[in-house]
């Protein structure tokens, strides 16, 4: 009798980012997929999302609260910042799909809905799952805010090439749900993912606006 593989993901928090396009129903099964490595994820989803997607579906699939609102409260009385908090928790985000618009928003550092909020305030590492028109990843704006997720750190995987929901045929498929998951437990196999290359990490602050000092071994004389 063959053992089931273990979990490669348990305990790990994961915010699962969901911009508004048809590749949204790939999401779900990307939730699933995480889900059954036992990772903790919360799906947030943009307006846009919604029209593809159901928050229900993805509460159903993870077994958490699928986040919409910028201020509504996770829980009555448990936080006064749903906006942050999840953010500071998290070990990873993963924007699939990664629409032009929510890319741009990135890019910029707008801060407009819940989603593009909470990027702002993560300090952990991003994995950027482009999708979108083929003519829209060519576009130089697009390809210019490629760039400058990948100067903030972030990294980006995909988009694949092949036959689009547009009846156009190049790049700007979401890559598949699988890809994604083997990538994201490569990167916390191998070492944390702070010390992946393309998953940089930035030092993290605290609640009264300082950030943490690293307190070593005082350096000694002669000691560089």
């Amino acid at each position: 009798m063959t053992e089931s593989p273990l979990p490669r993901l348990e305990g790990k928090r994961l915010i699962l980012g969901v911009g508004g396009g048809i590749a949204a129903y790939k999401a779900c099964d990307l939730a699933s997929k995480l889900a059954k490595e036992k990772a903790q994820v919360t799906a947030v989803l943009t307006k846009g999302a919604r029209r593809f997607v159901t928050p229900f579906a993805f509460e159903a699939l993870t077994g958490r609260l699928c986040l919409t609102r910028q201020f509504k409260r996770l829980e009555p009385g448990r936080t006064a910042y749903p906006h942050i908090d999840p953010a500071l928790e998290a070990d990873l985000v993963i924007l699939a799909p990664a629409t032009a618009n929510l890319i741009a928003r990135l890019a910029a550092g707008l801060a407009v809905d819940l989603l593009s909020t909470l990027l702002l305030t993560v300090r952990c590492p991003v994995l950027v799952c482009p999708a979108m028109n083929v003519q829209m990843w060519e576009h130089p704006a697009t390809q210019r805010n490629i760039r400058t997720l990948v100067g903030f750190g972030h990294r980006v995987l995909g988009p694949a090439k092949g036959d689009l929901a547009c009846g156009m045929t190049g790049a700007g498929r979401l890559v598949e749900p699988a890809e994604i998951v083997e990538t994201v437990c490569r990167a916390f196999a191998e070492t944390s993912p702070r010390a992946v290359p393309g998953f940089k990490a930035r030092e993290r602050g605290t609640r009264g606006g300082r950030a943490k000092k690293h307190r070593g071994k005082p350096k000694g004389k002669g000691e560089d």
